[in-house]
């Protein structure tokens, strides 16, 4: 028999960043069952400043039976008091949530770019962006509607949207306060209570928006955060047999590993899983506008961006003036300390750094030819995890800067010689998730827009600031379901039919 879900929750004492009975490294916990918890063993983790690799804070190394005793809690609540709630009672707490985040969008900025490395102003974006998923999912609670099919006589048929039950969610470190709020947002919008697993390497803003929840009157259990390994607590969450649907962003390999847990328990999941996304740069594309936005889209968060813009293939007439803008804008981009607020941060951990600066090394023994590199600022501290931003071209097509995720501020120029040949570069990755086409003809662009094979598009643009609305995923190796906009509620939903024969 198993234990009640109280005798695994000792309370133990509200982290704050600024609560003089924490250590100069603080301890965050586990919220489970509407408590702050450590992990049952007692183990923990150090929490490490991508910035100066120093340990700045802690959090729990939670095992099984920690995720056991969330996924119970989950069930409790919404089974129990959450459940019982009306979407328009859910949705005014979501906006409560995203007011508070909105409210301390300063200090939640900083305690996330002191977590993974990035600049200040977009540790502060983040919040920012965070904030609007969870207005804009409070605002969309009570207008996920259903429908009337006419049917035969006598009948009225009424398809109506139900939530999945408990929802998993397994965060990432490169935007975890973004990735919490696009999947929770719209699984709590739905009436899903939600067991969040946040990356070890960066997490502590996730621990504090779920005490923010209760802070704003959320039922416990609702929202319950438990962190650790992903070898443990991950695996437990993703094959936990009481969780009825899993939201992972994360490599593609792990996410065949999570497709594979769910389907054990056959139980639905969205995927996001990376890309390799092309920006196509025809000779007609306005170069002034483009240049930087070529640059930002790959030195945003150190290129470790799921979308990040990581290939620029540019019609072959203008590669030379294309070449030379945007190699003159990199060569000014300066990677430093996240309280420096530059350009970049560090790579989030040791071994992040390790594998970019595998990329760079393995393309300069190969002998692609390297056009402008940015800077680490001198004064950066030694035990920073710090690469310095390169801009290779033209790579050719067979290496791997031209078809794998480096995930770091690589940037990779190729050229093509016509729009067929283009859209044949464009698509020729294992990955699908992001586009973008630059070209002053109208109807090339919708041509061009429409044979690519991912699941957004932007044209004469990059990225839309969080795109709150939009929504977002991949094809093939990028994953597939969809987040972002409207379309997460029908992710985080199942339909239901109901046939009533009336005479």
């Amino acid at each position: 028999m198993r234990r009640p879900v109280a005798s695994y929750l000792k309370e133990a004492p509200m982290n704050r960043l600024n609560d003089q009975r924490t250590t100069a490294k603080p301890f965050y916990f586990n919220v489970v069952g509407g408590k702050r918890v450590a992990a049952l063993d007692g183990r923990s983790i150090a929490v490490i400043c991508p910035s100066d690799g120093a340990p700045f804070a802690a959090i729990a190394r939670s095992g099984a039976a920690d995720v056991d005793a969330a996924v119970r809690a989950a069930r409790a609540a919404f089974d129990g008091s959450w459940g019982r709630l009306t979407a328009t009672e859910r949705g005014r707490l979501l906006m409560r949530l995203g007011e508070a985040i909105a409210a301390r969008v300063d200090e939640l900025g900083a305690l996330e770019a002191q977590d993974t490395g990035k600049p200040l102003s977009q540790g502060r974006a983040d919040m920012v962006a965070t904030a609007r998923y969870f207005e804009f999912y409070g605002s969309a609670a009570d207008k996920l509607h259903g429908e009337t099919i006419p049917f035969l006589n006598g009948y009225t048929v009424a398809v109506v949207r139900d939530p999945h039950g408990v929802t998993g969610h397994i965060v990432p470190w490169n935007y975890p306060a973004q990735i919490f709020g696009r999947s929770v947002g719209a699984s709590l919008a739905c009436g899903n209570a939600c067991v969040v697993k946040p990356a070890e390497d960066a997490g502590l803003s996730l621990i504090r928006m779920a005490e923010l929840a209760l802070e704003v009157g959320f039922p416990e259990g609702a929202l319950n955060v438990v962190s650790g390994l992903g070898e443990e607590a991950g695996a437990a969450l993703a094959s936990h047999p009481g969780i009825d649907f899993i939201s992972f962003t994360g490599s593609p390999e792990v996410g065949a590993l999570v497709q594979a847990a769910a389907a054990r328990n056959h139980i639905g999941c969205t995927l996001e899983l990376g890309g390799k996304s092309p920006q196509l740069v025809f000779a007609d594309a306005d170069l002034e506008a483009a240049a930087p936005v070529l640059v930002k889209a790959i030195i945003q968060n150190g290129g470790q961006t799921c979308s990040a813009g990581s290939r620029v293939l540019v019609e072959r007439s203008a590669y030379d003036e294309v070449v030379a803008a945007v190699g003159e804008l990199f060569s000014k981009v300066t990677a430093g300390p996240h309280d420096r607020d530059l350009d970049l941060g560090a790579m989030v951990n040791e071994g992040q750094r390790r594998r970019v600066e595998g990329f760079v090394r393995r393309a300069r023994e190969a002998g692609v030819p390297v056009i402008a590199e940015g800077r680490i600022v001198e004064d950066a501290p030694e035990g920073g995890y710090y690469v310095k931003p390169v801009l290779f071209g033209p790579v050719p097509r067979s290496n791997d800067l031209a078809c794998e995720e480096v995930f770091g501020p690589v940037l990779s120029v190729i050229p093509f010689e016509d729009e067929a040949d283009a859209i044949r570069l464009a698509n020729g990755t294992p990955y699908g998730l992001v586009a973008g086409v630059w070209t002053g003809d109208a109807r090339r662009s919708m041509r061009v827009a429409r044979a690519m094979r991912c699941g957004q598009v932007f044209v004469n643009g990059y990225g839309a600031g969080g795109g709150i609305e939009l929504p977002f995923g991949g094809v093939k190796k990028s994953g597939h379901g969809r987040e972002k906009g409207f379309e997460a509620l029908y992710e985080f939903s199942a339909s239901k039919t109901i046939v009533v024969n009336h005479g």
